[in-house]
């Protein structure tokens, strides 16, 4: 069977090397590089895409994308207008990909090329970060944004500081990403004692974007590979697989958008001057939905969110939750909300996923805390009284944080009967199962007090402890879904 480069014609991806992407995984690969090649194949943008390791990396990996010419499958699946739906798309505008330890001196000459234009990074959470000791003389630094620093100044030289500036394109899950790696590289230039006149190159040159990305990619489909390739008629090593959903906000100058009209493709990304709403509404309404449901769903006897999809109980619960109580939370056009909610409930729904709540479980008390707290806050001081289904929710997890340590695990127990594990911070369970052990009302009455969890005291809030501590007591002895019928009515 032949390969996926020699089944593909080059009609356009062979044009200058304009992108510099730190990262070569999945993720990159069905979000950022998908969204490129649309641009190019649709004559947006004529340019290639480098893909660099940032660290020491996975050899095979970087071999089989340069076995392929950089050529790879995309194939986004999901439920589009309530049908199930399969898109492919092959990418053929990434030119190489190389590492930043084992070929530096091919990164560097990136940096002197006049052709590059963007840079695009995903170094994970951890990435964006300061590390002591890094220098300008290390090949290369080990902190990213050192690196970074690094090979400014290289590009800085390299055009005697006369214009050439790149855009910054991060898409690390922080807050304000781009202006975070401005402010190390700033400080690494500091530090490093370059010239006043390279620290003013960098801030009023380069362009650095603070951005919100949202697709789930759920990567190389090894269980399925060989029905694929045979569907496909060709053999590829990287296929990539993900859902059909995709959003890219990108906080930054208008001017800017043109460098790389990403807005003009076929990806779905939004250019603005503030990121925050667009996050505001992804947490609250995407992870604030999951938060919200999962917990109760998987105490009822279901194992995934599509489980609980189909359960008309849940589904409409989620409904009444997202439309009525977290909807007029968000500062943005209902409109547009509604339209976001709609897009989440199908991909809820996406039977490609098998999308566990125990996984989503993890942590829920710092998840309920950033995802749904807000929501019910905002919801009383705009309403004046008390959400039903977040309310319910915030139960709910407390509910699910019921347990007993068993062999070094905290344990809960099912609806059925049936135990599961429970899965956060040793503090954080210690104090579940000492509140616990006084019942149902004084449990309540202790977790919500915890400003360790919440930066306040939530039995403040009229009448919050006592329906917490209602739908505890009646969750002892009523099924889950009686609680959340009568809610939904």
């Amino acid at each position: 069977m032949k390969k996926v480069n020699e089944m593909v014609t080059r009609s356009y991806g062979r044009y200058p090397e304009k992108i510099l992407q730190f990262g070569e995984g999945n993720f990159l690969r069905a979000f950022v590089d998908w969204m490129i090649d649309g641009l190019n194949e649709k004559g947006e943008y004529e340019g290639s895409i480098v893909l660099c390791q940032p660290i020491a990396g996975n050899e095979k990996i970087k071999r089989s994308i340069n076995g392929q010419d950089g050529d790879y499958t995309v194939i986004m699946r999901g439920i589009e207008n309530g049908e199930p739906r399969e898109k492919t798309h092959i990418v053929t505008s990434v030119s190489r990909c190389i590492n930043a330890v084992d070929d530096y001196a091919e990164l560097e000459a990136l940096f002197r090329s006049p052709d590059l234009e963007v840079i695009v990074s995903n170094t994970t959470e951890a990435g964006i970060s300061y590390h002591e000791g890094d220098l300008l003389t290390d090949r290369p630094a080990q902190s990213f944004p050192a690196k970074i620093a690094q090979l400014l100044y290289e590009r800085y030289r390299a055009f005697d500081g006369k214009g050439h500036g790149l855009l910054f394109l991060p898409v690390e899950l922080i807050d304000d990403n781009g202006y975070e790696l401005k402010r190390l590289v700033l400080r690494y230039a500091s530090e490093w004692d370059l010239p006043e006149a390279f620290i003013r190159w960098v801030d009023e040159e380069d362009k650095f974007t603070s951005t919100l990305v949202d697709r789930i990619v759920t990567g190389y489909p090894g269980a399925q590979i060989a029905g694929l390739w045979d569907k496909l008629g060709y053999q590829d090593d990287i296929i990539d697989t993900c859902e059909l959903f995709d959003l890219w906000v990108i906080e930054g100058r208008p001017e800017w958008a043109s460098i790389l009209p990403l807005t003009k493709g076929i990806g779905n990304v939004i250019w603005t001057d503030d990121v925050k709403p667009y996050k505001m509404r992804k947490v609250r309404i995407l992870n604030g939905g999951h938060t919200s449901t999962v917990l109760a769903a998987y105490l009822a006897g279901h194992d995934l969110v599509l489980d609980l999809m189909k359960d008309e109980v849940f589904r409409k619960y989620l409904s009444k939750l997202l439309y009525e109580e977290v909807i007029p939370t968000i500062p943005l056009p209902v409109s547009e909300l509604k339209d976001f909610v709609h897009a989440v409930e199908e991909r809820f729904e996406n039977p490609y996923i098998e999308h566990k709540l125990l996984d989503i479980s993890l942590n829920s008390c710092a998840k309920f805390k950033t995802r749904c707290l807000p929501s019910l806050l905002s919801y009383y001081e705009i309403k004046k009284e008390l959400p039903a289904c977040l309310t319910f929710a915030l139960a709910a997890f407390i509910r699910f944080y019921k347990g007993d340590m068993r062999e070094g695990e905290m344990q809960g127990v099912r609806q059925d009967g049936s135990s599961y594990p429970i899965r956060d911070d040793k503090e954080v369970l210690a104090f579940f199962e000492s509140a616990w052990k006084e019942g149902s009302e004084r449990a309540a009455e202790k977790i919500l007090s915890n400003a360790s969890f919440w930066d306040m005291d939530l039995t403040q809030i009229p009448g919050l402890a006592v329906r917490v501590s209602d739908h505890l007591k009646r969750m002892e002895t009523e099924r889950i879904e009686e609680i959340i019928c009568g809610l939904t009515e």
